[in-house]
């Protein structure tokens, strides 16, 4: 349940004339990750919002192995890695249709309260969906 996997095409908009994804194009493919990690889990990222908290990314580091191509299908793996206070960790990686590791990356965000714009504990119903993946 730490887990999640989800498939995205690379578009042509997303790619340099020799059809290699331009480097800056592999965090939203990790940003869908990340949301679709929270939707499998019964959180919606919009309802989160909604009720004043947000979540920011305060660090991330990301490893290229292998350019994805125009066209391919990439399955972008998003893992749990911990929670700690107001911070959130997840590590991840990008594999292309022949399973090959294109990119890893590991980010930290923060729970931020909107309405003060400081960062603040994970709503109770966060806590409780952690609790039982960790």
């Amino acid at each position: 349940m730490k887990d999640h996997q989800i498939q995205v095409r690379v578009r042509y908009s997303e790619t340099d004339q020799m059809g290699v994804v331009y480097h800056g194009n592999y965090v939203p493919y990790f940003e869908i990750g990340r949301v679709e990690w929270l939707r499998n889990k019964g959180i919606s990222y919009k309802s989160m919002e909604e009720s004043g908290i947000a979540l920011p990314i305060v660090s991330m580091n990301i490893n290229y192995k292998k350019s994805a191509r125009y066209d391919e299908l990439l399955t972008v793996h998003t893992t749990f890695k911990s929670q700690s206070s107001v911070k959130i960790e997840f590590d991840c990686a990008i594999y292309n249709e022949s399973d090959e590791l294109l990119t890893t990356a590991q980010f930290i965000l923060v729970f931020l309260s909107l309405k003060t714009g400081r960062p603040t504990a994970p709503p109770d119903y966060i806590l409780e969906l952690l609790k039982t993946i960790e």
